[in-house]
């Protein structure tokens, strides 16, 4: 099946020179099931009746990675490892030092394939690649359902402004995808190339610095099979209660998928078409899964400020309404070291935190409650947004993620509307203890944090 290509973009001007092989430069999609860039590399290694390589680029210093999110990664990096291995693949993984690694590994490709990225950091890597590379540079989106672009061309307000143009056009991509099969699998050495190959992934962990060693093993293992096995309990299990129990903080009626598709390892395309096709109605799980994943796409796609000035990215009500009532006095303040560390006054605050600690996420409608106080317990706003997207980064699977970034602006009104204004929130939507506890059994959700601990 051909890649659809509205997904397809050329990101540079270098001519097609026919020479040994098509890379293709797996970073954000890391498997090999629903991959339209693999897909894609596939199709142009046929077209040149040509072999395909490979390639992963491990950054040890990657912005903000902790030694949690690395072993997840690797979990699923030696799965893919070992299918392609078995597959009689051409398959590398490279320990990233510069720029010219990248120069190394396709210095005899025909052209070079990779998925499309979004956050800034991801941009500017492949911006960079493509002006430094003499082959055609092809970036292919495989991690979203509908193409950004075609979604919208600017930043959206708020999702009922984005979700009729995600519905209208949802269907054309909510099909079954498989790729071609590859025809030419012949041998590609890249021994010589003074790269530095990584082959143990287990040992490359354990060589690397952190200055904590935060495993989340006994709750998420990375690879594509985790995944599908969490799907598959999800549809089976969960779904058809997903409206009324997905809120409830001490069940887990979520899907638990988030770390997952963070690290491309399962496509929300698969996800989708597998709650379809189940019993289940499945609509409001497709308008999270969906609608309001790809506004948080949107949302650092057309705002490159989104981990920088709340100025830059909040509605102009919102923003003043902050800063009007930034100096208020604040019953409770809190430094970050006592935030990350659970010691507040709040017992519920407290176990969110620990749970995203322990288990590597958060259950999101205790996140919500999590970021509000945050900005409640901070001397000023800004600190505060600051202080969110660190300690949501740091401890989070799912952190440094489009998802997180929106998730932790809506603390501060991002696609949300004004609500009563009140002291140090002004018009930002108001959560408390109180509301937890008239909704929830709250001390069921403290019982079960407890025996996380």
């Amino acid at each position: 099946m051909l890649v659809d290509k509205n997904r397809i973009e050329r990101i540079n001007e270098a001519e097609l020179k026919k020479k040994e092989f098509v890379a293709y430069w797996m970073q954000s999609s890391q498997r090999l099931e629903y991959n339209q860039a693999l897909g894609y590399a596939v199709e142009k290694a046929n077209q040149l009746n040509q072999p395909l390589l490979i390639f992963f680029l491990i950054n040890s210093n990657f912005p903000e990675a902790e030694y949690g999110h690395f072993k997840f990664m690797l979990q699923g990096l030696q799965e893919i490892k070992d299918d392609l291995k078995a597959a009689e693949c051409n398959f590398y993984i490279v320990d990233y030092q510069k720029l010219e690694d990248l120069e190394k590994i396709t210095g005899k490709a025909s052209l070079v394939v990779s998925e499309k990225v979004y956050l800034k950091h991801l941009r500017q890597w492949k911006k960079e690649a493509a002006q430094k590379l003499a082959v055609p540079f092809y970036l292919v989106e495989s991690n979203l359902v509908c193409p950004i672009e075609e979604v919208s061309d600017k930043e959206e307000y708020a999702a009922y402004t984005i979700r009729k143009k995600i519905n209208s056009i949802r269907a054309k991509y909510l099909k079954i995808y498989q790729r071609e099969k590859l025809q030419n699998k012949a041998k590609i050495q890249l021994n010589d190339s003074g790269l530095n190959f990584v082959d143990d992934l287990d040992r490359y962990l354990e060589q690397m610095e952190f200055k904590e060693r935060i495993s989340y093993d006994n709750y998420f293992v990375g690879g594509y099979q985790p995944a599908r096995q969490k799907l598959e309990d999800f549809v089976k299990n969960k779904l058809k209660d997903y409206d009324q129990k997905r809120n409830i903080p001490h069940l887990n009626y979520q899907s638990d998928l988030s770390p997952y598709l963070h690290f491309g390892q399962i496509s929300a395309q698969e996800v989708a078409l597998e709650a379809l096709d189940s019993e289940s109605e499945a609509e409001t799980f497709l308008e999270e899964l969906i609608v309001r994943r790809e506004l948080a796409f949107n949302f650092v796609y057309y705002n490159q400020n989104y981990d920088g000035s709340l100025k830059n990215i909040l509605y102009d009500w919102a923003y003043q309404s902050l800063m009007k009532h930034k100096n208020d006095e604040r019953e409770y303040l809190y430094n970050y070291q006592e935030l990350a560390n659970a010691e507040t006054h709040d017992k519920y605050w407290n176990a969110a935190q620990k749970e995203m600690m322990i288990t590597g996420k958060m259950h999101n409608y205790m996140r919500m409650y999590w970021g509000k106080k945050i900005l409640e317990w901070t001397a000023d706003p800004e600190t505060a947004y600051q202080r969110t997207l660190k300690l949501n980064n740091k401890y989070s699977l799912d952190g440094r993620d489009p998802n997180s970034y929106a998730g932790v602006a809506w603390v501060f009104s991002k696609h949300d509307r004004a609500w009563q204004e009140r002291k140090i929130f002004g018009k930002i939507r108001y959560m408390n203890a109180g509301g937890l506890e008239r909704k929830f059994d709250m001390d069921q959700y403290l019982s079960k944090i407890n025996k996380l601990e």
